[in-house]
């Protein structure tokens, strides 16, 4: 059957074709924050997007009604890029991306409000041809010529993996970053080999030696890749990583069996990976775009790849907003059951900092949870430990997955959100140490002492040559005798010279514990009734336990 019913009248050719504007929100939700974010967005206006027009300064801008013009090179603090800003308005252009590279969005915002256009933000480290070529897709129209796989309809991994096994002529996978097939071709008549069988069963591509080398390849080279067969049941392969910028979303990887892949294979693979960018990139918003595009701006946020003045405009916070981040993280011996739920268990923690305050985030990095509080003025430190409590009791009685909760100082602005951060992941780690077994929240302030032990440790710690005397040799006694002589002392000096609590804390009894300290000060010459020295051997000793030397 024929697309178009002649019997109404004419085929239309190109003269007669209504171009194709989607919707800004549209755009927005399709590419991302990894690729693009609003600024400002006219109020009450059904704002629609054209294609992108990348715009040199020193070129005259013509018009292109309803396009979206790529400000390169443009610095938003230069008068003349609101200049521009304005002439793009009255050349009825619908939007402009700059890069914020940190500077003050403020201003700008406030000329695009006066001029009546949508303002965007792109990622200082995408460049600016792969937003053209991401944009040109999100605005191209279904069956538009864009690229050769432009009829897929977005979000359609199986239907992209066969368009370009049919386009290219090889069986085709499509993998998430970490190897997971997320989707295959099934074009009758394509090889595949015994690897490509397996991933396609257990969708993920076997372990094998050679994978971290190979998919590294790929990652760093840029362009697509050519690799030859391994051996028998090995077939040829040609395999591209796909990105937005720097972030890696994920790989394309193309079986060369017989007949050959076409002469024309690398090209069309490199038209291929821009493609499936935008279709991963679609594929990472969950139901809830817009906590999601908040969580991204987070993350980015703590990453350090978001300038204070984008996120607050993400966010929908002043950039000197008081905030604090708050670290969760697993119990010791739940981490892995709680990897699989990680999603889940920000969901919960979400909804938890919500009720304390609709403009609370979250992100998830590293299996971890990270939350930002905004903090009104005079808010005690006990309300902000009560929040990050019922968040974590949420998930405990929810998911039976106890977490530690470390709060990080409350600080001026979004821009110094990454130091309590920091402090927060600080806290987590005394809580991993001091509460292993169970769930505990505390602030920065509750275990400073612990919290600056950690920091002694992350600047180097104490050199080798600088330990006292007694503890190198009593480390050298440990090592080659299999004695426990350091750890007893440590224990000891932990316990402020309880026996009864140091002897508990080894299981040995009170007598035996008394016995071998005074053992060890008489082998090692070891002044414990010198306060100095009980203090360094204890600083000493306690580095080289958090840095899993003892």
């Amino acid at each position: 059957m024929s697309v178009f019913d002649l019997s109404a009248g004419p085929v239309p050719d190109a003269s007669m074709t209504i171009p194709y504007h989607p919707p800004l929100k549209l755009v927005l939700e399709t590419l991302g924050g990894d690729a693009l974010s609003a600024a400002y967005v006219p109020d009450g206006a059904a704002i629609t997007l054209g294609e992108p027009i990348v715009h040199d300064p020193d070129d005259p801008l013509d018009e292109r009604p309803g396009c979206v013009l790529l400000a390169v090179g443009a610095r938003v603090a230069d008068p003349a890029t609101h200049d521009l800003l304005r002439r793009a308005a009255r050349l009825e252009y619908h939007a402009v991306v700059v890069k914020d590279r940190g500077a003050d969005l403020a201003p700008l915002i406030d000329s695009a409000r006066a001029a009546g256009i949508a303002l965007l933000i792109a990622p200082e480290d995408l460049p600016w041809r792969q937003l053209d070529a991401l944009l040109t897709a999100a605005v191209s129209g279904p069956g538009a010529p864009a690229t050769t796989y432009s009829s897929v309809a977005i979000g359609d991994l199986f239907a992209l993996a066969n368009a370009i096994a049919a386009t290219i002529g090889g069986a085709t996978s499509i993998e998430d970053p970490q190897g997971h097939v997320l989707a295959y071709s099934n074009l009758p008549g394509q090889q595949i080999d015994e690897i490509r069988r397996l991933g396609i069963l257990g969708r993920k591509t076997p372990q094998r030696p050679t994978n971290r080398s190979e998919y590294t390849r790929v990652f760093k080279a840029g362009v697509p890749v050519r690799f030859e067969s391994m051996g028998p049941g090995h077939m040829r392969r040609l395999a591209t990583a796909v990105q937005a910028g720097p972030q890696l979303l994920g790989f394309i990887w193309m079986l060369d069996g017989d007949p050959p892949l076409v002469p024309d294979a690398v090209r069309l693979l490199e038209d291929a990976g821009r493609t499936a960018a935008l279709h991963l990139l679609r594929a990472r918003i969950p139901s809830n775009p817009q906590r999601w595009h908040s969580s991204e701006t987070l993350r980015t946020l703590l990453d350090g790849a978001t300038s204070e003045s984008a996120a607050a405009v993400r966010l929908g916070l002043p950039a000197g907003s008081p905030v604090c981040i708050v670290a969760f993280a697993p119990v010791h011996g739940q981490a892995a059951e709680a990897g699989t739920a990680l999603a889940s268990i920000a969901d919960l923690v979400s909804l938890s900092c919500e009720s304390w305050h609709p403009q609370a985030v979250c992100t998830t990095s590293w299996g971890r949870v990270y939350a930002l509080l905004p903090v009104p003025p005079g808010t005690p430190a006990d309300r902000l430990v009560r929040v990050a409590t019922g968040a974590a009791e949420a998930v405990r009685k929810s998911m039976r997955i106890p977490l530690h909760a470390g709060l990080g100082p409350v600080v001026a602005g979004l821009g110094e959100a990454r130091s309590s951060s920091r402090l927060a992941e600080r806290v987590l780690r005394v809580l991993a140490e001091t509460s292993a077994t169970s769930a505990a929240v505390a602030t920065d302030e509750q275990v400073r002492s612990r919290v600056a032990l950690h920091d002694l440790a992350e600047r180097g710690g104490v050199a080798a040559e600088q330990l006292l005397l007694p503890v190198r040799r009593m480390l050298d006694s440990d090592r080659t005798q299999s004695t426990t002589h350091a750890v007893t002392l440590l224990a000891y000096l932990d316990a402020f010279g309880e026996a009864a609590r140091a002897a508990a804390e080894l299981s040995v009894h009170e007598n035996t514990l008394r016995y071998r300290v005074r053992r060890l000060q008489e082998l090692f010459e070891v002044d414990l009734a010198d306060p100095a020295e009980r203090l360094v051997i204890w600083l000493q000793l306690s580095l080289l336990r958090l840095r899993g030397e003892l």
